[in-house]
């Protein structure tokens, strides 16, 4: 009689919720900010810095959403942002593109339509 083959047992991902738009993608597909314990706000690109953290899309429109909601202050349990942390947040939003590749449309193309 043969032996059956086990299928190859597949790696655990650890999940995460964006705190702007609540969707639940893999942790490496969502940046990390951690609040460092002397109080500031810093982005943590490796996930490992100590603190409590909070992740958020590679989106503009959920950084964006999340600084005017005061998403970021209510998960990091934070009474304000100080405003070099708002300030380096909103500069980092400015290097994402809005909403994912699939979304984007081509002005171009949809003027020759």
């Amino acid at each position: 009689m043969a032996k059956q083959q086990k299928s190859p047992r597949q790696r655990h991902v650890p999940m995460r919720t964006c705190i702007a738009c609540r969707k639940v993608d893999a942790k490496r597909g969502l940046t990390r900010i951690v609040r460092l314990p002397e109080g500031r706000v810093a982005i943590d690109p490796t996930g490992k810095q100590p603190g409590r953290g909070a992740y958020l899309c590679a989106e503009r429109g959920c950084w964006e959403t999340a600084l005017k909601r005061k998403a970021v202050e209510r998960a990091l349990k934070i009474e304000i942002l100080d405003p070099s942390d708002r300030q380096l947040l909103s500069q980092h939003a400015e290097t994402l593109p809005y909403g994912s590749d699939a979304d984007k449309v081509d002005p171009v193309l949809v003027s020759a339509m």
